[in-house]
């Protein structure tokens, strides 16, 4: 598959029925925030990067089409996934976590990808049922920001285990995060939890904690959607670095420890599609 070929149909070829009788994921988890801004992709990232080194076999899934950002937070150099005859690979890691975005098949990473919908739900399809991502114990899957139609195709027609909602301290983004809430309830997708994205700031002279956008509406934000809060993460200077450098797996993440736990206690099976509704 290629970004070229998005739109022959595959549902039927011997790529996609081998890769998909390979393919063995025990747990599927959505990442998805009602507005762009708020970490949805580094939350992705840090949390398979959590996951695996509890010794999980994870495998990130990047459904955001049109931007892109999980390769250029894993790979210092560029990538590229292989073919064989019964699907594509998916590139690995340096810790060993299967990655698979559009970014990894273009010519040039600041390419713009201008499809759509149908063609953004047709890639996301494929990257799911014509990758080998033989044996996992959890595929993260990093969502675009919204409730248009690549969220729907997720949504719609992947095995969810469920969905980890992203926020950030502002009350807007609060609000907005509730929609998002909305769509996996009417899917219905299970809602494992909230994460808060750049919580806070640690002085590094003094330790002294500063909530430079504001207050924390987190827990009455989960509290009024009825799900878990998974925890709140700050702001780092030393993740942005990181990520630019493609060493994300570099980040201690000693404060994404506890919410990839309560995520593994709590997220059920990867379960059927459910059943798709007229637009």
């Amino acid at each position: 598959m290629n970004p070229k070929q998005g739109q022959q149909n595959s549902q039927d070829s011997p790529q996609t029925r081998n890769a998909v009788r390979m393919n063995d994921i025990h747990h599927v988890i959505a990442v998805l925030s009602g507005k762009g801004g708020v970490g949805k992709s580094l939350v992705s990232s840090l949390l398979a990067v959590a996951l695996r080194q509890q010794r999980h076999q994870v495998g990130i899934l990047d459904a955001d089409i049109t931007g892109p950002s999980i390769p250029k937070m894993f790979f210092p150099h560029t990538a590229r996934p292989t073919s064989e005859p019964r699907g594509m690979l998916p590139v690995e890691s340096r810790t060993g976590i299967k990655v698979m975005s559009i970014n990894l098949l273009l010519e040039q990473e600041d390419q713009a990808v201008i499809w759509r919908g149908p063609l953004i739900g047709k890639a996301i399809q494929q990257f799911w049922e014509e990758v080998l991502w033989g044996r996992l114990d959890y595929l993260i899957v990093d969502l675009p920001p919204g409730t248009s139609d690549a969220s729907l195709t997720v949504m719609q027609s992947l095995s969810l285990s469920g969905a980890v909602l992203v926020t950030a301290p502002p009350a807007l983004a609060g609000m907005v995060v509730k929609k998002a809430a909305q769509m996996a309830v009417q899917l219905p997708v299970p809602i494992l939890g909230l994460v808060e994205n750049m919580s806070y700031f640690v002085c590094p002279d003094t330790g002294k904690k500063y909530e430079i956008f504001g207050p924390s509406h987190a827990e009455e934000t989960a509290s009024a959607m009825h799900v878990p809060f998974l925890g709140r993460l700050p702001i780092d200077p030393q993740i942005a670095a990181l990520c630019d450098a493609g060493r994300i797996e570099d980040y201690p993440a000693e404060a994404f420890g506890p919410i990839a736990k309560a995520l593994v206690d709590s997220a059920p099976m990867a379960r059927p599609p459910a059943p798709r509704r007229a637009s």
